[in-house]
């Protein structure tokens, strides 16, 4: 059952040293917030699980929350390489990080098969690509009504699932709207969940058509971060800052003004930097 708690107090219940965390969001409703209280609770040893790691990847990486990568695309959206994440393949800075590459669609059924708890997940995949030579993961059965090859990976299991969503009620149920990722899947296929949302309402009121809800017993701990999403978007509350995603480039490419950037920015504040972003990015389009 969930619990409304302070964002610092629901990451330190749900992330912990040497988990498999999975932090989703596709495009919309990126869990940065979330993020930069995992780097501020100096969260080390973290196996990241994701299947677009961008801006809030490349932070933890760059601050050493992360020993290993299980993804299917890594970049900065638009704009280019996440350099946080190559200096770290390349180089080893901050420490070596091992990654484990797969297709979307890999990623996909193996949050599907985790949230069902299966062992693994089976999917028409893989064909023609030079993957499974590099991930031994990756591995292949015969379907043994049809005789056909298909493809197999691990389920997804992770220990923790943070994910932003626009409300929760005062039941603790939670709801997405818009574009949805895989955070359904994440949340049921997690040991523990963290959700952030932009507010706490009665009731949801009217939904649209893809409305997703995630009913409480779903949800260890909600933290209530207005805002908590941004440079993303959330639908109906604020529109993605892509200006921020260009200047990340500029900011992350050296590891001097990587760290000066983290420093003034995530370590030295608090959640409510958020919706102070946010505010100021609805003053500016009136």
């Amino acid at each position: 059952m969930s619990r409304v708690l302070s964002l610092a107090e629901a990451v330190e219940s749900v992330v912990r040293d040497g988990d498999t965390v999975s932090m989703e969001g596709f495009t919309h409703l990126i869990p940065h917030a979330a993020g930069h209280e995992v780097i501020r609770q100096g969260r080390k040893h973290l196996t990241l699980i994701r299947m677009t790691p961008d801006l809030i990847y490349d932070q933890m990486i760059g601050m050493g929350c992360a020993d290993r990568l299980v993804f299917s695309w890594g970049g900065n959206p638009g704009v280019g390489s996440l350099h946080r994440l190559r200096d770290a393949i390349e180089n080893g800075w901050p420490h070596k990080l091992e990654i484990e590459e797969h297709s979307h669609a890999a990623m996909a059924n193996a949050y599907e098969a985790g949230a069902a708890g299966l062992p693994c997940a089976v999917f028409r995949g893989y064909i023609g690509t030079d993957l499974p030579k590099v991930n031994p993961k990756i591995k292949s059965i015969t379907c043994p009504y049809t005789g056909e090859k298909l493809a197999t990976v691990p389920a997804h299991r992770p220990d923790a699932a943070v994910i932003h969503a626009l409300k929760a009620d005062r039941e603790g149920n939670v709801l997405l709207e818009g574009i949805l990722g895989v955070q359904k899947e994440a949340v049921l296929a997690a040991k523990r969940s963290l959700v952030t949302v932009e507010e706490v309402v009665d009731d949801f009121g009217p939904r649209s058509l893809n409305a997703c809800i995630l009913p409480s017993w779903t949800v260890s701990a909600i933290a209530v971060v207005p805002g908590g999403a941004f440079p993303s978007y959330a639908q109906g509350y604020y529109t993605r800052f892509n200006a921020f995603y260009k200047e990340w480039d500029g900011i992350s490419r050296e590891r001097d003004s990587f760290l000066a950037w983290m420093k003034e920015n995530v370590l030295g504040k608090t959640p409510d930097v958020f919706a102070a972003h946010v505010r100021a990015l609805r003053i500016a389009a009136e």
